[in-house]
């Protein structure tokens, strides 16, 4: 049995971007399952997946993350394996391309789950990752709109009433990317974002804290989007493992969670799923997130409820 399923990011996606958002998780998805169906590697797949996301401006992870309220960008991620349970993930890492490849080498080459900052960077380094600037115009031409906004008193910080600001600005919500995949019983998730737009500086969200915005087990895995903040109080992705532990299915997994977050922290929230069965399951609470997925031969693409 082989599988994928990848995220773009749960929010509000503005109307003008939606086929871009499709087509770019198509290719992502197309990308990790050609490379899952030929060699069988879930944890490579996941990683080409999520490196199509990163490198895709249309996505707030990698080239065109967003920026903090200091003009940075500061990128974070995450990968796990069911199988072993071995993690490896970074946070707050600046000035490279693709931040899922450097929790890979977390995960495979040192003894640590999570580095972050200024380590992350020196490890970062020493591991060959050379100097990228992940900035485009279009990010940058935002936050100087909303620094000029944040100055004049017309928008409020975002740490202050994040609920408040997604409704006034929605389209700040879009990111954070996602990847889950098995192969012959081996599951894998993997996540990455730049965060949340205007976010202070040195904030850290869910997707480089496993069990939060990641997370995987032989019996499913899980990958996280949204607000950082209400996912980490529910520990999301290890709660939807959890579920698919004890025979839940993986779309039921999806639901329960999401209905967990409704109940509860009640914050902009979406997830995707694969137990070990080899069901596929995602579930949001904002009105848009693109999904896209692939098993035996199945193709389907995914954005809005009400597109």
């Amino acid at each position: 049995m082989k599988g994928i399923i990848v995220h773009g990011g749960s929010g509000k996606w503005p109307l003008e971007k939606w086929e871009k958002a499709k087509e770019g998780v198509r290719e992502a998805a197309q990308t990790g399952y050609e490379y899952l169906r030929k060699s069988g590697d879930p944890v490579e797949a996941c990683v080409r997946a999520v490196m199509s996301l990163e490198d895709n401006p249309v996505f707030n992870a990698g080239t065109g993350a967003v920026l903090t309220l200091d003009g940075r960008v500061e990128m974070d991620a995450s990968i796990m394996k069911g199988s072993t349970l071995e993690a490896g993930a970074v946070a707050g890492v600046e000035n490279i391309k693709n931040p899922i490849l450097l929790a890979r080498k977390v995960m495979e080459e040192t003894d640590h789950v999570l580095l972050a900052g200024e380590g992350a960077m020196k490890f970062a380094r020493a591991m060959g990752f050379e100097y990228y600037n992940p900035i485009t115009e279009e990010r940058r031409k935002k936050w100087m709109e909303l620094k000029e906004k944040f100055e004049t008193g017309e928008a409020e910080l975002p740490w202050h009433k994040m609920q408040e600001l997604i409704k006034k600005h929605p389209e700040l919500l879009g990111g954070t990317v996602g990847c889950v995949a098995i192969s012959d019983g081996e599951i894998v998730a993997g996540t990455s974002t730049g965060g949340v737009f205007f976010k202070l500086f040195g904030r850290v969200g869910d997707t480089p804290l496993i069990g939060a915005g990641t997370y995987a087990t032989s019996f499913g895995g899980a990958s996280a989007t949204g607000i950082g903040e209400g996912i980490i109080r529910v520990v999301l992705s290890k709660s939807a493992c959890d579920f698919m532990r004890i025979g839940v299915s993986a779309p039921k997994a999806a639901e329960a969670v999401i209905d967990i977050v409704n109940s509860s922290v009640k914050t902009a929230t979406g997830i995707i799923t694969i137990d070990n069965m080899g069901n596929i399951g995602f579930a949001h609470n904002t009105p848009t997130m693109p999904v896209a997925y692939i098993k035996e031969g199945e193709e389907f693409v995914y954005i809005s409820p009400d597109e």
